[in-house]
């Protein structure tokens, strides 16, 4: 039987001076213009407000409201990237999920900032998926995340059968990112849809792949609107009968579980210690210099800047 649901990436330009909310609402207006029979939209990572951390604000906010809002005018389930979120003394890189009545169904703190670049974000501990009513189970993930492939492994474990995956990624290693995305549908039997943004938020490229790794679109350079319609049924055939009819990725490593002991509670691992700190790296001729200085390198704080993009921006 097939699940079919459409969703819409939304691949736009991203300000890092001035707010970027009233364009996001824009870019709905004509999505759901354009595309009526779409049921869900998502934005990239960052998108509302840019990759400067003096935008933080607190959660739920006027933000949120807005796009409450917004998905409740058009009856659509609405991911609208991400923001960071003031908690505190600390700051979060925070994505909301609101469904077709306007609601928050759910929030997601991004696991893994992209250190030693997002400076003084704290990593989010949870993760998240959520459910679509008669269509399936849904996982958030953002940018860095998928880096970690424990990270996708665990939503797949959970039942998520569609990655949403906000991102901002303006640097030179997009190229390896869409190998990336590619290898986490497929080893873990999923829908995996990346949205990324361009100027300070990205530079575009976002990617939506199917549960056997292979490439349903490939967004270019430039703005985008990316309606797709996911058969959601594929997932479960997939996951049933293999990638291809061949490996059942899944499968084999719930058979597995137990038997990889670098996840056991305290255990050492001398050659990670061996790697040294977390830093940005430094001239060639002064990396012998630092390594000497391993043991009691104390590193400056660094001014919190804008990340994963072209345009390296010191906060004011």
């Amino acid at each position: 039987m097939m699940k079919p649901f459409a969703i819409a990436g939304i691949q736009m330009r991203v300000s890092a001076i001035h707010s970027n909310v009233e364009m996001m609402k824009l870019k709905l207006d004509i999505t759901m213009n354009l595309y009526p029979w779409i049921e869900m939209v998502v934005f990239s990572e960052l998108c509302a407000y840019g990759p400067l951390t003096y935008t933080a604000q607190e959660i739920p906010g006027e933000f949120e409201q807005t796009m409450q809002s917004m998905a409740k005018k058009y009856g659509i389930w609405l991911l609208p990237g991400s923001i960071f979120e003031k908690c505190g003394d600390h700051i979060y890189n925070t994505a909301t999920v609101i469904n077709p009545q306007g609601e928050v169904v759910t929030r997601y703190r991004k696991m893994f900032p992209f250190y030693p670049y997002e400076v003084g974000v704290t990593p989010g501990s949870e993760y998240c998926v959520f459910e679509v009513p008669h269509v399936g189970k849904f996982g958030v993930s953002v940018c860095y995340d998928m880096w970690f492939p424990e990270t996708i492994r665990t939503l797949a474990v959970m039942g998520a059968e569609v990655i949403l995956h906000p991102t901002m990624t303006g640097t030179i290693d997009r190229d390896i990112e869409l190998s990336i995305a590619r290898a986490m549908a497929t080893v873990n039997q999923c829908f995996f849809f990346d949205v990324n943004g361009l100027d300070t938020g990205g530079s575009g490229l976002s990617i939506v792949c199917g549960p056997d790794g292979r490439v349903l679109y490939q967004a270019g350079g430039n703005e985008e609107i990316i309606p797709i319609e996911l058969d959601v049924e594929r997932v479960e055939r997939s996951r049933e009968l293999g990638v291809l009819r061949l490996g059942q990725p899944l499968k084999s490593f719930r058979d597995h579980i137990g038997q990889f002991n670098i996840y056991q509670q305290g255990a050492k691992h001398p050659y990670l210690e061996s790697l040294g700190p977390l830093i940005k790296p430094k001239r060639v001729d002064k990396l012998s210099q630092l390594r000497m200085q391993e043991n009691e390198l104390v590193e400056e704080p660094p001014t919190p800047v804008g990340y994963k993009g072209d345009h390296i921006l010191e906060q004011k």
